[in-house]
């Protein structure tokens, strides 16, 4: 069986894709959230590993990936790894940014995904409708932007709370590790540096032609009008269906593994 504790590496056409590699059978992918990296599934890799193969990436520009030196999109890059690995199609599962790689890859190629789980993700172009996550938003690009790491990190660790805790309600030590993962990506760019990725849009058109099963799962404690589309994304789709899971926001990967694992297994078993 292969093991989680080493990264492989796939030469792209614009430098190295790192991604873990685990377990053995059905190719499971999971799709990390924006500033982070594949530690972000440390309590999945092994679960899963049980009973399929998983392939844990870092996303360009993110964690131990090259960053882009030429325009590119997320959804193309999976696309050359899973043809690389030749071992599809993959049930792709995603958190947050990652959810929303996962369905424009099912959009942009069916005949390499066999499933999609989306985890506080809507479509990739979500844009927040209620003011204060819009304002939020704002205020950490302008931060990014700005180089004031700490006071975006302030920001960073407040969303992965939510916005209905404060950051003093959440486990510090998942604080601690989302913060280590987000520090490590920014220390591979430099502000104001050129953004080469190329985002996809008018998505919501294109969702219903997605015709693999979707399951999208969402901590209740996260935005109101993220949750609303995610359960939108669910029932437009063929065959899609929402869970929410108590007393989490935008990670109960990392807050509640256990019962997320249960959902997602019990998922992956059904395709």
């Amino acid at each position: 069986m292969r093991v989680a504790s080493e990264l492989s590496f796939f030469a792209s056409a614009d430098g190295d894709i790192a991604y873990v590699d685990a377990g053995q059978g059905d190719l499971v992918v999971l799709l990390h959230s924006g500033f982070v990296d594949h530690r972000v599934f440390e309590a999945q890799i092994p679960a899963l590993a049980a009973e399929y193969r998983v392939i844990a990436v870092d996303v360009r520009g993110h964690g131990f990936t090259a960053n882009a030196t030429k325009p590119f999109r997320w959804a193309d890059d999976l696309a050359d790894l899973l043809r690389h690995l030749d071992a599809g199609p993959a049930a792709l599962v995603g958190v947050s940014m990652g959810g929303g790689i996962a369905g424009d890859t099912a959009i942009e190629y069916p005949e390499l995904v066999r499933g999609i789980v989306l985890s506080g993700a809507s479509v990739s172009d979500f844009e927040y409708t209620d003011p204060q996550p819009r304002e939020f938003m704002a205020e950490s690009t302008r931060m990014l932007h700005s180089g004031d790491v700490e006071g975006w990190l302030k920001g960073f660790r407040q969303a992965v709370a939510g916005p209905r805790r404060t950051t003093d309600e959440v486990d510090p030590g998942i604080l601690e590790r989302v913060t280590e993962m987000a520090l490590h990506t920014l220390s591979k760019h430099t502000p104001g540096e050129r953004n080469w990725h190329v985002p996809m849009t008018d998505t919501w058109s294109r969702v219903p032609k997605i015709d693999v099963p979707v399951l999208t799962v969402n901590g209740a404690l996260d935005a109101p009008d993220l949750i609303a589309d995610a359960e939108r994304y669910a029932r437009t789709v063929r065959n899609g269906r929402s869970v929410l899971i108590e007393g989490t926001s935008h990670y109960p990967n990392m807050e509640k593994p256990e019962e997320f694992n249960g959902i997602l297994l019990d998922f992956l078993r059904s395709l």
